[in-house]
């Protein structure tokens, strides 16, 4: 299968798995920064297209030296120099994402494993490649095998619900899997029927699970506002109760108010109060 590009929710979720997990699994010598260039390719590249890769990370390194330099002149605008010295900017690495080897790519350019299934160009290039199918079935690569396709993302996807509902990898990965529904709307051999049947599960559970989630957030949101209306009513009903006048500021003021120890407090003053002012001095 020729490499395409991945589709943009995978894009989405190739930019979060590298900017997350560089920490922990380096595709550089050194950590990943924003200036970098990530290429994700849903089939293996070609040399052709790796090229056209290269050609994108020489011209983002330009427009870096551009901006370095526009914004070393609006820091010293005033020195005596036609031609200010320039910036020093680090090459961004370009950072490829491969499902397959992509074999003719690692010849060309002398890549060299630096571990399971990550290659390094010869150092004047600052390229790595990232192959998917070479990557260990770690939590660490987790994200980034999240990429892959049939058996490799299904075990991804296993990995991903096993793992506790406040890690990481949940909160940063699940949401985009189903904002784009990653995996599903892409076409399928039939030798992967099984594997989409059991993403398409994995969807409809997590999906239940949040409506859920979002049914029981509603009621407690609801449950919370019901309190707070009766507790400002109850501050109100004691101003009357002691015959002080409540103005329409102090009356929308107690209504809006939804804290609950805000309100308590301002019933135990009411209940003693001699004027509004004891109530809520600061509309006085």
């Amino acid at each position: 299968m020729a490499g395409r590009r991945l589709s943009r929710g995978r894009q989405v979720l190739a930019w979060k798995a590298l900017s997350c997990a560089s920490c922990s699994f380096p595709t550089a010598d050194r950590k990943s920064r924003a200036a970098d260039k990530f290429e994700p390719f849903h089939g293996t590249p070609s040399l052709r297209q790796i090229r056209h890769c290269l050609r994108k990370q020489l011209t983002w390194h330009h427009e870096l030296e551009r901006r370095a330099r526009s914004a070393a002149r609006s820091v010293a605008p005033d020195e005596d120099t036609d031609t200010p010295p320039q910036p020093a900017v680090a090459f961004p690495a370009l950072v490829v994402i491969s499902p397959g080897r992509p074999e003719t790519v690692l010849d060309a350019y002398r890549c060299e494993p630096v571990q399971a299934g990550v290659y390094h160009a010869v150092p004047g290039l600052v390229m790595r490649v990232v192959v998917l199918a070479e990557l260990p079935r770690t939590r660490t690569t987790l994200l980034l095998r999240l990429l892959g396709s049939g058996r490799r993302l299904r075990e991804a996807l296993t990995d991903l619900a096993a793992l506790p509902d406040d890690t990481w990898e949940k909160s940063v990965a699940t949401p985009l899997l189903v904002h784009f529904r990653h995996g599903i709307q892409e076409p399928t051999t039939d030798e992967e029927d099984d594997v989409s049947a059991e993403i398409r599960a994995w969807f409809k559970e997590y999906e239940q699970k949040l409506r859920s989630e979002e049914r029981k957030e509603g009621r407690d949101e609801g449950r919370a506002q019901g309190r707070a209306e009766e507790a400002a009513r109850a501050v109100l009903t004691a101003l009357r109760v002691r015959g002080i006048a409540v103005p329409d500021a102090a009356r929308e003021r107690i209504l809006a108010e939804k804290d609950p120890e805000i309100l308590e407090r301002w019933h135990e003053r009411a209940i003693v109060a001699a004027s509004i002012a004891d109530v809520l001095p600061d509309l006085s």
